[in-house]
Protein backbone atom coordinates (compact mmCIF):
# COMPACT_ATOMS: atom_id res chain seq x y z
CA UNK A 1 0.00 0.00 0.00
CA UNK A 2 2.88 2.38 0.72
CA UNK A 3 4.54 1.67 -2.55
CA UNK A 4 1.62 2.73 -4.78
CA UNK A 5 1.24 5.93 -2.70
CA UNK A 6 4.88 6.82 -3.32
CA UNK A 7 4.49 6.11 -6.99
CA UNK A 8 1.44 8.33 -7.14
CA UNK A 9 3.29 11.10 -5.30
CA UNK A 10 6.20 10.93 -7.71
CA UNK A 11 3.81 10.87 -10.68
CA UNK A 12 1.96 13.95 -9.33
CA UNK A 13 5.26 15.79 -8.80
CA UNK A 14 6.32 15.03 -12.37
CA UNK A 15 3.00 16.34 -13.70
CA UNK A 16 3.37 19.59 -11.73
CA UNK A 17 6.94 20.00 -12.93
CA UNK A 18 5.87 19.28 -16.50
CA UNK A 19 3.05 21.80 -16.27
CA UNK A 20 5.41 24.49 -14.95
CA UNK A 21 7.93 23.87 -17.72
CA UNK A 22 5.13 23.81 -20.29
CA UNK A 23 3.77 27.14 -19.04
CA UNK A 24 7.17 28.71 -19.17
CA UNK A 25 7.76 27.50 -22.73
CA UNK A 26 4.39 28.89 -23.81
CA UNK A 27 5.17 32.26 -22.25
CA UNK A 28 8.55 32.39 -23.93
CA UNK A 29 6.92 31.42 -27.22
CA UNK A 30 4.38 34.22 -26.85
CA UNK A 31 7.12 36.75 -26.02
CA UNK A 32 9.16 35.60 -29.00
CA UNK A 33 6.14 35.88 -31.28
CA UNK A 34 5.37 39.38 -29.94
CA UNK A 35 8.98 40.52 -30.47
CA UNK A 36 8.95 39.09 -33.97
CA UNK A 37 5.68 40.91 -34.76
CA UNK A 38 7.12 44.19 -33.44
CA UNK A 39 10.24 43.77 -35.58
CA UNK A 40 8.07 43.05 -38.63
CA UNK A 41 5.98 46.18 -37.92
CA UNK A 42 9.12 48.32 -37.47
CA UNK A 43 10.55 46.97 -40.73
CA UNK A 44 7.29 47.77 -42.52
CA UNK A 45 7.28 51.33 -41.12
CA UNK A 46 10.91 51.81 -42.19
CA UNK A 47 10.01 50.62 -45.69
CA UNK A 48 7.07 53.06 -45.77
CA UNK A 49 9.30 55.99 -44.66
CA UNK A 50 11.91 55.05 -47.25
CA UNK A 51 9.22 54.92 -49.93
CA UNK A 52 7.94 58.38 -48.84
CA UNK A 53 11.47 59.79 -48.99
CA UNK A 54 11.90 58.34 -52.49
CA UNK A 55 8.57 59.85 -53.58
CA UNK A 56 9.49 63.28 -52.13
CA UNK A 57 12.91 63.18 -53.83
CA UNK A 58 11.34 62.22 -57.16
CA UNK A 59 8.72 64.97 -56.82
CA UNK A 60 11.38 67.57 -55.96
CA UNK A 61 13.48 66.56 -58.95
CA UNK A 62 10.47 66.69 -61.26
CA UNK A 63 9.53 70.13 -59.89
CA UNK A 64 13.04 71.48 -60.48
CA UNK A 65 13.04 70.11 -64.01
CA UNK A 66 9.58 71.53 -64.73
CA UNK A 67 10.22 74.88 -63.03
CA UNK A 68 13.92 75.75 -63.45
CA UNK A 69 15.55 78.28 -61.17
CA UNK A 70 15.47 81.88 -62.23
CA UNK A 71 19.25 82.25 -62.28
CA UNK A 72 19.18 82.01 -66.07
CA UNK A 73 16.32 83.78 -67.88
CA UNK A 74 14.35 81.88 -70.50
CA UNK A 75 14.30 82.92 -74.16
CA UNK A 76 10.84 84.42 -73.66
CA UNK A 77 12.10 86.58 -70.78
CA UNK A 78 15.07 87.81 -72.80
CA UNK A 79 12.83 88.60 -75.77
CA UNK A 80 10.41 90.56 -73.59
CA UNK A 81 13.26 92.47 -71.99
CA UNK A 82 14.70 93.45 -75.42
CA UNK A 83 15.53 97.14 -75.71
CA UNK A 84 17.37 99.44 -78.07
CA UNK A 85 20.99 100.25 -77.27
CA UNK A 86 22.80 103.16 -78.92
CA UNK A 87 26.53 103.59 -79.48
CA UNK A 88 28.00 106.88 -80.73
CA UNK A 89 31.39 106.13 -82.26
CA UNK A 90 32.88 103.82 -79.63
CA UNK A 91 30.85 105.25 -76.75
CA UNK A 92 27.77 103.45 -75.46
CA UNK A 93 25.06 105.80 -74.18
CA UNK A 94 21.93 105.25 -72.10
CA UNK A 95 18.72 106.30 -73.82
CA UNK A 96 15.20 106.80 -72.47
CA UNK A 97 13.23 105.84 -75.57
CA UNK A 98 9.78 107.23 -76.34
CA UNK A 99 6.76 104.94 -76.35
CA UNK A 100 5.45 105.61 -79.85
CA UNK A 101 5.06 104.00 -83.28
CA UNK A 102 8.34 105.37 -84.59
CA UNK A 103 10.36 103.70 -81.82
CA UNK A 104 8.44 100.42 -82.25
CA UNK A 105 9.27 100.48 -85.97
CA UNK A 106 12.91 101.21 -85.10
CA UNK A 107 12.95 98.15 -82.83
CA UNK A 108 11.63 95.97 -85.63
CA UNK A 109 14.27 97.39 -87.94
CA UNK A 110 17.03 96.47 -85.47
CA UNK A 111 15.64 93.08 -84.45
CA UNK A 112 17.41 91.09 -87.18
CA UNK A 113 20.67 93.04 -87.28
CA UNK A 114 22.21 96.25 -85.91
CA UNK A 115 21.37 99.52 -87.66
CA UNK A 116 24.40 101.64 -88.61
CA UNK A 117 23.82 105.32 -89.45
CA UNK A 118 26.51 107.57 -90.90
CA UNK A 119 26.04 110.93 -89.22
CA UNK A 120 27.08 114.39 -90.41
CA UNK A 121 27.47 117.60 -88.45
CA UNK A 122 24.91 120.27 -89.21
CA UNK A 123 24.27 123.80 -87.95
CA UNK A 124 26.71 123.62 -85.06
CA UNK A 125 24.15 121.95 -82.78
CA UNK A 126 23.28 118.54 -84.25
CA UNK A 127 24.35 115.45 -86.14
CA UNK A 128 21.99 114.01 -88.74
CA UNK A 129 21.98 110.80 -90.79
CA UNK A 130 19.72 108.69 -92.99
CA UNK A 131 18.03 105.69 -91.40
CA UNK A 132 17.58 104.10 -94.81
CA UNK A 133 13.81 103.72 -94.53
CA UNK A 134 10.83 105.77 -93.43
CA UNK A 135 9.44 105.42 -89.89
CA UNK A 136 5.95 106.47 -88.73
CA UNK A 137 5.81 110.22 -88.11
CA UNK A 138 4.08 112.14 -85.36
CA UNK A 139 5.70 115.51 -85.86
CA UNK A 140 5.13 118.32 -83.39
CA UNK A 141 6.79 121.68 -82.95
CA UNK A 142 9.69 120.97 -80.59
CA UNK A 143 12.49 122.92 -78.98
CA UNK A 144 15.31 120.44 -78.51
CA UNK A 145 18.17 120.29 -76.01
CA UNK A 146 21.49 118.43 -75.83
CA UNK A 147 20.90 114.67 -75.78
CA UNK A 148 17.58 114.72 -77.64
CA UNK A 149 17.09 112.14 -80.43
CA UNK A 150 14.42 112.92 -83.02
CA UNK A 151 13.09 111.79 -86.37
CA UNK A 152 13.18 114.40 -89.14
CA UNK A 153 11.36 114.09 -92.45
CA UNK A 154 10.42 110.49 -91.65
CA UNK A 155 13.78 108.92 -92.52
CA UNK A 156 16.46 111.07 -90.86
CA UNK A 157 17.74 110.57 -87.32
CA UNK A 158 18.97 113.69 -85.55
CA UNK A 159 20.99 113.73 -82.31
CA UNK A 160 21.49 117.11 -80.64
CA UNK A 161 24.40 118.53 -78.71
CA UNK A 162 22.81 121.99 -78.82
CA UNK A 163 19.29 123.30 -79.29
CA UNK A 164 16.94 123.90 -82.23
CA UNK A 165 13.23 124.48 -82.77
CA UNK A 166 11.43 122.55 -85.53
CA UNK A 167 8.70 120.00 -86.21
CA UNK A 168 10.09 116.60 -85.17
CA UNK A 169 8.94 113.19 -83.98
CA UNK A 170 10.60 112.49 -80.67
CA UNK A 171 12.53 109.19 -80.43
CA UNK A 172 14.34 109.49 -77.11
CA UNK A 173 16.80 111.31 -74.91
CA UNK A 174 20.36 110.40 -73.85
CA UNK A 175 20.28 110.35 -70.06
CA UNK A 176 23.84 109.65 -68.94
CA UNK A 177 25.70 112.54 -70.63
CA UNK A 178 25.87 116.19 -69.68
CA UNK A 179 25.61 118.99 -72.26
CA UNK A 180 29.40 119.25 -72.30
CA UNK A 181 29.83 115.50 -72.78
CA UNK A 182 27.33 115.55 -75.66
CA UNK A 183 29.33 118.32 -77.29
CA UNK A 184 32.53 116.27 -76.89
CA UNK A 185 30.84 113.29 -78.56
CA UNK A 186 29.27 115.13 -81.48
CA UNK A 187 30.96 118.45 -82.18
CA UNK A 188 34.37 117.21 -83.36
CA UNK A 189 33.48 115.85 -86.78
CA UNK A 190 31.22 113.33 -88.45
CA UNK A 191 30.58 110.09 -86.60
CA UNK A 192 28.75 106.77 -86.82
CA UNK A 193 25.79 105.71 -84.68
CA UNK A 194 24.98 102.03 -84.14
CA UNK A 195 21.65 100.88 -82.74
CA UNK A 196 21.14 97.28 -81.64
CA UNK A 197 18.59 95.22 -79.73
CA UNK A 198 19.93 94.02 -76.37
Amino acid sequence: MKKPAAVLLIAAFCLVLSACNGGKSKTETNQSATASAEQTTAAAEHTTVSAEHTTVAATTKATKETHPQNDEPSDLTVEQAGELQMTIGNTSVSVAWEDNEAVEALKELCREQPLTISMSMYGGFEQVGSIGTALPQNDAQTTTSAGDIVLYSGDQMVVFYGSNSWAYTRLGHITDKSDGEMADLLSNGDTVITITMT
